[in-house]
């Protein structure tokens, strides 16, 4: 059952200040110690060794696409061993560490504890530097993004480093922070977890249902799930299914409606890139969703 208090108190934070698409439904807060929070921006040499490049000049961080020597943007996903999901109990009020939304628990587990934003992707670049043996990110309250963009790239991110995401019964995941989730090279889901999706709007007031299905508005996340290990069908069913609301309501998901779309790809299954790829856009990709 979702939680009454939840549905209470949802809020759809718009930050019309930022030029782009998010997608954020914050509806609680959970007390954290706040033992550090770094900013950092990620160093070139830093961003070649996980496996990062610039594709941009200039110092925005947050524009990176992710390559593997000979195949471009998409990586065998399971020709590296993925680390076992761990479900013992965790007091997510306590860390050693405060990275931006990140707590980090221990050396080998960190909890995603609040919306993502433009500089979260180097906010996570700094925290596997200061712990590169982060293997799992635990999903506990996660209202989403204030930047789809930088969001992807996060997502990216996590798959790159091989990590798992787990969200336990306690866990809600809710608008961009979905996308986070189907990151994890391996996706569990504890019995009592919840999810809410529905459709992203930009800052002109425009949702998916504005935009032609192969229009590069839509096609972007398309590629996404692609490169998170989804077939075209299941990507594109998956895309529509999010989008089966507006932004102005939400689709509240139960554990096991969510486990059949966070299936891991096959083993030994390559993710082949799309027959189309999404066009970058001109203007800075932000969205509310």
């Amino acid at each position: 059952m979702l939680r009454p208090a939840a549905l209470a108190c949802s809020v759809f934070g718009l930050a019309l200040a930022a030029p782009a698409s998010a997608q954020s439904l914050s509806i609680m807060t959970v007390p954290v110690v706040l033992a550090a929070q770094p900013l950092a921006q990620l160093p070139v040499d830093d961003a070649r060794r996980i496996g990062v490049v610039r594709d941009t000049a200039g110092a925005d961080f947050t524009n990176l696409r992710f390559t593997i020597p000979g195949r471009g943007e998409f990586a065998p996903v399971s020709a590296i061993a993925r680390p076992a999901v761990d479900r013992s109990f965790r007091d997510y009020r306590r860390g050693i560490a405060r990275f931006g939304p990140f707590l980090v628990l221990d050396s080998r587990r960190v909890a995603l504890v609040d919306e993502t934003g433009h500089d979260t992707p180097a906010v996570f670049a700094a925290m596997r530097r200061a712990f590169p043996d982060l293997v799992q990110v635990d999903m506990v309250e996660c209202p989403g993004t204030r930047d789809d963009k930088a969001n992807m790239e996060l997502g990216r991110m996590i798959r790159a480093a091989h990590m798992v995401t787990h969200v336990p019964p306690i866990g809600s995941v809710r608008s961009g922070a979905v996308e986070l989730f189907l990151a994890g090279v391996e996706r569990d889901i504890a019995d009592g977890a919840e999810f809410a999706v529905h459709s992203w709007m930009d800052e002109y007031g425009r949702e998916a249902g504005d935009f032609g299905e192969n229009a590069p508005e839509n096609l972007k996340y398309i590629v996404y799930y692609r490169e998170m290990g989804m077939g075209e069908r299941q990507a594109r069913a998956f895309y529509a299914f999010t989008n089966s609301v507006p932004h102005a309501e939400a689709l509240w998901l139960e554990a096991q409606d969510m486990r059949r779309w966070a299936a891991p790809a096959p083993a030994q299954a390559v993710v082949e890139p799309p027959a189309q790829q999404a066009p970058k856009l001109a203007y800075s990709d932000m969205t509310f969703s």
